[in-house]
């Protein structure tokens, strides 16, 4: 198990001037924005705005701190609430709306009929390995981990992670649908 320290990320700012992302993880190691198999960022989100679209990418979008979002998808509209993951397809036509003031949001992109992904609320031990990566993402600070912190669970890891069972933190696991994928 690796942890990802949320202090040695980077904020990269968006081109739009709305917000600022931070990447967690991708792969293959240092893919950009168009070569990317799978990514996993987090996103301060400041005014509305267009999403980038990415066509061939399923993603998952979960609201992680604020008020929530509304997404128009193809136009749609459908509410983020807090810690509920909304699966959508990259290439979809997609305005947001901040709820009520700034948000975070958790990201996670797979190129699509090459990965999967799930996110779920954390729900304590064991973590539920995929038979691809896993991550444990923490919402809030415990022991030595700084919120935002994620745990990294490689493909035929196992792993107890010594936290109280009630410590909220989001879960990602990641499927590789060919076995000559990972």
């Amino acid at each position: 198990m690796r942890v990802l320290r949320a202090a040695d990320r980077v904020a990269t700012p968006w081109k739009n001037g709305g917000g600022v992302t931070r990447e967690v993880l991708a792969w293959p190691p240092g893919a950009r924005l168009d070569g990317f198999d799978w990514r996993v960022s987090l996103a301060d989100v400041a005014t509305d705005g267009p999403f980038s679209a990415f066509p061939g990418v399923d993603r998952v979008l979960t609201v992680i701190a604020g008020d929530g979002l509304v997404l128009e998808i193809d136009g749609r509209p459908m509410r983020l609430e807090r810690f509920a993951p909304l699966a959508f397809p990259g290439e979809a036509a997609i305005m947001a709306r901040l709820a009520s003031g700034p948000i975070r949001d958790l990201n996670v992109m797979v190129r699509r009929g090459a990965w999967t992904a799930r996110v779920e609320p954390w729900r304590g031990n064991p973590v539920p390995i995929s038979d691809g990566p896993t991550l444990v993402v923490l919402l809030e600070e415990v022991e030595d981990f700084a919120p935002l912190d994620v745990m990294l669970i490689n493909a035929g890891e196992t792993a107890t992670l010594d936290l109280p069972a009630k410590i909220r933190a989001l879960t990602v696991a990641l499927h590789a649908m060919h076995p000559n994928i990972r």
